[in-house]
Formats: structure tokens, C-alpha cells, sequence
């Protein structure tokens, strides 16, 4: 980290608010106009989380330091030029994301953020909104989520100009890895130090102190010994000894991370993930998971965005990262005040137990009780990340024999679990480490030929539900299992986190019977279909209908634009026969806009092994 984050500068310091900040805030109060009054109401709404949080006398203190803050970054960037993000007044069928690390495919002699950008122009340009770039930070373990200096880039991916390129193609989707720091920042070197700002950033437990409650995502040791010039201290860290759990009880480390929100927003970044976010606030005695300081923080952050950039015109987006049970999850839209977006991270586990076991029911359970999420707000759906799949999304929906089969199955498939520790000191699996395409290379009764088809058919589903959709990059390449790069590392992760060397990508995709460029084109050509169909908009009516087993449909819009899906995620035909169509809405001739093909009903529909339909309403 350079000066930004050293003692004594004003982005580590709580500071009197400058004149040009007083009057913007004093004309927002008294002016009648409505982008001041909204102003003016957006920062008594911030006032107040910030005292709820810390008292009336330090949240008054730190509504100061973060209006300078905002005084200094409202003002648009010069040399980074930002595609608007799909914010809520201008979601539509239009918006996919697609994720990436910057070097997920590398080139000899080129920096991996341009050769990246350069796939992204070729194949993606007009197909996708929005990318999300996986941290790109100076990092020291996980891949880039133990950062070691929020305000750099990588020098091994490349520069902020090439950041700043992305941007101008895509909206630009980002980390603010929030909870935690690399050991090896210079907030901690502070801290060893005992020198500000570090000293006062992390969170010192008595070892004896009776954690129990915690919950993990992990089954590390939650205490890492420190030496330091204070002694032997026992700091927090959820996910590694790398990874050094920050303590927003001090105020200091909201004040910095507000900036560091601020910075990135600056460089061209749209919308903002907020990496393990629920697990933000700690308080020995308590779960240390979704404290209502957690949910305050983030509703603090949505009325930075606001004041920050215009939610209208050009919005910054934010979407909250908690890989836990759905009704948790969801509980991150608040009132409609906090994210814009969650992720589903149900639909993994479920869509690949449906399509292994050849079966919809818990799948159809499970998208049947969604509610609509707030005003504003909407589904982030996808099947695949850098991540694992997660299990603990599953807790509830699936029962426990089913998951443990589903563990099973994965390690047959090649692939790895990971596990956390339970209050009593018991272990269950967390994530299954793999590459979803190998996943998906065969069901209960072992691998067949239609892996391609399967794979397809479970990415065409995710497409179809209500939200926006994400793509992992490796999704759309077919990659398979990098087994290579686990034992490079030692990371069961990293068997979902290949590095292509340009070169053997082309030679990958060239093949046009080959894996690759079949899913690729499957894909590409879903995803132009989907962004001329209105149906397919966040803000479109769905409706799950039950209809068989093997089969997932779902009414998405409504009136002559409506589009009924059907999916089959069984190895066998499927039929629906007139009357069920009928009883469907399929009342004469459709058309179905995959093929680009009359269908009639009236003859019955057949669905073949892992088909997917996209069929064309008529109106009654």
C-alpha cells in the first residue's frame, strides 16, 4: 500500500469537513430543487447508520471525514472513461455478466489484463454487459482476495489503464474485499508495529475466550498468533492465517474502506461486490455472522453509491457476497436498501443434483418459493465461479443423503470437497471444488456422451430465470478439471481457476466438434437470443408450472411477448402432449426463438435428451 494508507494522511484520519463540502451540504438542505432535497436526505440517512453504529459523537465525527471523501471523488475521473452499469432503471434482457480472474488467459510478452480484453472485444462485445474482474490487487494467497494494496494493480496482470480499457467496453464489475487484509499489507505491518493507523485495525481475542457460537466457513484455526512489540496477540481470521479479519468496531477501518469504495468507483468501476460481507461485524459471544451492524454498513454503503455517482444516470451498483442458506441471503436486499443485487447461490447445488440425478423436484421446490425481491433490486443467477459449489445454499433444500450422494458423485467426477467446522466440533462439506463442465461429465449412473448437451442445457436453464445472469469464463470455454494446477498450488480451489495460455486456447476452440467451440457457440448464440427477448428482463413476471419430474418450465413475461421455457434435464425424451400445452397457454402455433422454428402444439412437444425450448407465447 503506498501513502494512501499510511499514519497520519488524511485518508486514515477522522478530519474537519473543508468549506467547498459545507456549502454543497448546506445548499443541499435549503435549495428546493429535488436532486438537492434527495441529496440532503440521503446524507441524514447516512448520519444516521453511522451513530446507530458508533454514537452520536463519533458518527458525526465520521459523516465529515466521508462527505470530504465524497467531495473529492464526486467530480467525474479524468482518464478513466466507465460504461454505465445495468443499474435498476435500466436492468433489462439485455444484461449478462461474465467472470474472470485478469489471467485467466495469458499471451507471451503481453500483459494478461489486454490479452484478456482482447477475447473479451472478439467474443463477448455486444453479447455481455458487464464483466466482473476478479481481484486484481497486489495480493499474497487465495488468488487475490488477501490484498495487499487496495489502490494498485497487480503489476504482474497489468496497469490501471488497462483496467480503464475494460471499462470503457464493459461495465466494470469489481471486488471490495472487505473483511479482511493480507498479512503482508502495510495496515498490519502497523499493526506488529504499534503504530497507527494499523494498530487499532484488527481484532485481538484472548485465546481461552469461549468462541463457540462462531459460525465458519472454514475449519482453519479462527485465532492466529502474532508476534508483535505488544507480544504474543491472538488475531481474528475467518478464512486464512493470510487473511487478517479487519475490526469495524474501530471507526478508522469504515473511514478507509468507504475511500478505497470511492477509489475504485473513480477508476471506472460500476458495480461493486462486497466480498464476504457477512461475516463483517464481530462480537465474541454471538454468531459473528449477519450482525445488524453488518446490514447497516452495507445500507451505509448503498447511500455512498447514491451520493456518489446519480442512480439514475450512472449508477454504482452493489452486490453482496454470502454464501449461506437462501433465506439468509436474500436477507441482504433489506427493505430494498442495501444490495441491488444477490447472488442465487441456491441454483448451483441445485441445478446439478437436478441434472445428475435426472430429476426437477427440489430444483422446482426451491424456484417455486422465490418471492420477488424488492423495488430496485434483482437476482444475480449463476451455476459457476471461481468458488467452489456451494453446499451450505443447499441446507434446507436438499436433504442431507442427497448431498452427501451429491459429494460422492463429485469425486468420482475428480473433483474435491471443502469443509467447516460446526459449533460442536464436527465437520460438513461447505463447497464441492470443481470444474463445472466435469461435473456435469455424467449422472448416478456414470459418465456418458451427453456432457455437452447436459452442460448446455444446465447453463440454458440459469439463463432463462429471473435476474441477471453470470457466466464463469471457464463455463463458456468448457474447461475442464485443472488437477495440474492443484498440484501446483495445493489449493483444491485452484482445479476451477485455469490459466490458458493463448495459444493452446485457440487450438481449444478451433475444433468445431470439439467441446469448446460447441459450448462456446451454444452459449454465444442463447445469449444474443436472450438479449432481443423481452421476456427475459429482471423485471419480467415469472411463474414456475409443474408439469413433470424431468422437466423445469416456466412462464417468463406476460401478454405477446411472454416465453415459455421448457428444460429437460433427464437423458431420456420428454413429452407434453396437446392438452397440457393447451393447459400451458400454447393455444396455436409458437415459435421457438433457440431453433428459430414454428412449433404446433397442437401435434404435442417433444422435449429430446437435455432439450431446451424457448417457446413464443400467442395470445389467447
Amino acid at each position: 500500500m503506498d501513502a494512501r494508507g499510511r499514519a497520519g494522511c488524511p485518508h486514515c484520519r477522522v478530519v474537519r469537513l473543508p468549506t467547498r463540502t459545507e456549502r454543497l451540504v448546506t445548499e443541499a438542505a435549503d435549495m428546493p430543487s429535488p436532486e438537492n432535497r434527495s441529496f440532503a436526505a440521503r446524507v441524514r440517512a447516512l448520519r444516521g447508520h453511522l451513530e446507530t453504529i458508533y454514537g452520536e459523537a463519533t458518527g458525526s465525527d465520521l459523516l465529515r471525514s466521508i462527505l470530504q471523501t465524497l467531495a473529492e471523488y464526486r467530480e467525474p475521473s479524468r482518464g478513466a472513461p466507465a460504461r454505465p452499469a445495468p443499474g435498476p432503471a435500466r436492468w433489462s434482457e439485455a444484461d449478462a455478466i461474465v467472470i474472470s480472474y485478469a489471467s485467466s488467459i495469458r499471451a507471451p510478452g503481453e500483459r494478461p489484463l489486454q490479452t484478456l480484453r482482447r477475447f473479451l472485444r472478439a467474443h463477448l462485445e455486444n453479447v455481455v454487459s458487464t464483466v466482473h474482474l476478479l481481484p486484481f490487487y497486489p495480493w499474497s494467497s487465495d488468488d487475490g482476495f488477501a490484498v495487499i494494496d487496495y489502490y494498485g494493480v497487480d503489476q504482474r496482470y497489468g496497469t490501471w489503464e488497462d483496467l480503464h480499457g475494460i471499462a470503457g467496453d464493459f461495465a466494470l464489475m469489481a471486488d471490495l474485499v472487505l473483511n479482511h487484509v493480507s498479512r503482508e499489507s502495510l495496515w498490519f505491518i502497523d499493526f506488529i508495529n504499534d503504530r497507527d493507523p494499523g494498530r487499532e485495525f484488527f481484532l485481538t481475542v484472548d485465546p481461552e475466550t469461549d468462541l463457540s457460537r462462531v459460525v465458519r466457513p472454514r475449519n482453519t484455526p479462527l485465532l492466529v498468533p502474532i508476534h508483535t512489540y505488544r507480544g504474543v496477540r491472538h488475531v481474528w481470521a475467518t478464512f486464512s492465517e493470510d487473511q487478517i479479519d479487519l475490526d469495524y468496531r474501530s471507526p478508522r477501518v469504515l473511514v478507509e474502506m468507504i475511500r478505497v469504495f470511492c477509489f475504485l468507483v473513480a477508476q471506472g468501476v460500476r458495480v461493486v461486490r462486497l466480498d464476504a460481507i457477512a461475516y463483517l461485524w464481530k462480537e465474541p459471544g454471538t454468531a459473528c455472522i449477519h450482525h445488524p451492524h453488518t446490514h447497516r454498513i452495507v445500507q451505509a454503503l448503498r447511500l455512498v453509491a447514491e451520493l456518489l455517482r446519480d442512480p439514475e444516470t450512472d449508477p454504482v451498483v452493489l452486490i453482496t457476497e454470502t454464501n449461506v442458506p437462501h433465506s439468509e441471503n436474500v436477507a441482504y436486499f433489506g427493505r430494498g436498501d442495501e444490495a441491488h443485487l444477490v447472488y442465487q447461490f441456491a441454483l448451483a447445488p441445485l441445478t446439478l443434483h437436478a441434472f445428475v440425478h435426472g430429476t426437477s423436484r427440489y430444483l422446482v421446490q426451491w424456484a417455486r418459493a422465490l418471492g420477488d425481491p424488492p423495488q430496485g433490486c434483482t437476482f444475480l443467477n449463476f451455476t459457476a465461479s471461481h468458488d467452489g459449489i456451494g453446499l451450505r445454499p443447499a441446507e434446507g433444500l436438499l436433504p442431507e443423503a442427497e448431498i452427501d450422494a451429491l459429494v460422492g458423485l463429485m469425486h468420482d467426477f475428480g473433483g474435491f470437497v471443502s469443509m467447516r467446522t460446526l459449533p460442536d466440533g464436527g465437520e460438513r462439506p461447505y463447497e464441492i471444488n470443481i470444474a463445472l463442465f466435469d461435473a456435469l461429465r455424467g449422472t448416478v449412473r456414470g459418465e456418458d456422451e451427453h456432457q455437452v448437451a447436459r452442460f448446455v442445457a444446465s447453463q440454458l436453464l440459469m439463463l432463462s430465470l429471473r435476474g441477471i445472469p453470470a457466466l464463469y469464463l471457464h463455463s463458456l470455454l468448457a474447461t475442464p478439471n485443472d488437477r495440474d494446477g492443484v498440484e501446483r498450488t495445493g489449493r483444491t480451489r485452484s482445479i476451477n481457476r485455469r490459466e490458458w495460455d493463448e495459444a493452446e486456447l485457440h487450438v481449444h476452440l478451433e475444433d468445431p466438434q470439439g467441446p469448446g467451440a460447441r459450448v462456446l457457440a451454444a452459449l454465444l448464440h442463447a445469449l444474443r437470443v436472450r438479449r432481443r427477448t423481452p421476456a427475459f428482463s429482471p423485471a419480467a413476471a415469472q411463474e414456475v408450472l409443474p408439469v413433470d419430474d424431468g422437466l423445469l418450465v416456466l412462464r417468463r413475461g406476460a401478454g405477446p411477448e411472454a416465453v415459455l421455457v421448457v428444460v429437460n434435464v433427464t437423458d431420456g425424451v420428454r413429452e407434453v402432449d396437446a392438452e397440457r400445452a393447451a393447459d400451458l397457454g400454447l393455444a396455436g402455433p409458437c415459435r421457438e426463438l433457440l431453433a428459430d422454428r414454428e412449433v404446433d402444439p397442437a401435434a404435442g412437444i417433444t422435449v429430446g435428451p437435455y432439450g431446451c425450448l424457448w417457446l413464443r407465447l400467442r395470445e389467447r
